[in-house]
């Protein structure tokens, strides 16, 4: 099998836009959403995908600003090469139900959409939750802030 990523061979569909989602398993608390969702990098733009996660990596002070009205508990990105050398980036994302996207008003947010749009193939395939697992603590934080854009900060608990 060819290794040039201009010659891609595993399919990409990206999920329809008003596709409301899989079924939220049961340990996934009520209000929430664990989504894991991959696309493709454009061949010819792993470099772009590179300078994007670099300037992510490199700001991430600006990036907090935008989490409260994200609802964005968690996320993280990752990158894969598969067999066909194609490269693709998945998302990992935990947030509150009502969490909106990206605000390009923030200069960080707006760079990040100028990235994704050059370096990955519009849309995204979503894969299906099927289980969460995190400290009891640690999830009546999560769920305190997902519904909320708000941390328990004022309050301490040993």
């Amino acid at each position: 099998m060819s290794s040039d990523a201009h010659d891609c061979q595993i399919p990409f569909t990206p999920t329809p836009r008003d596709f409301s989602g899989f079924p939220v398993p049961t340990s996934v608390p009520n209000g929430m959403r664990l989504e894991l969702s991959r696309s493709r990098i454009r061949p010819g733009q792993e470099d772009t995908f590179d300078e994007w996660m670099n300037m992510l990596n490199s700001r991430p002070d600006e990036l907090q600003v935008g989490l409260p009205a994200e609802r964005q508990v968690f996320e993280a990105t990752f990158r894969h090469i598969e067999a066909d050398g194609s490269t693709w980036i998945y998302h990992l994302s935990l947030m509150g139900e009502d969490g909106r996207g990206n605000d390009e008003s923030i200069p960080i947010d707006a760079a990040h959409v100028a990235y994704s749009k050059q370096a990955k193939e519009p849309g995204w395939e979503e894969l299906e939750p099927r289980f969460m697992l995190a400290p009891s603590k640690l999830l009546e934080m999560m769920k305190s802030y997902a519904e909320t854009g708000h941390g328990n900060e004022g309050s301490r608990q040993n």
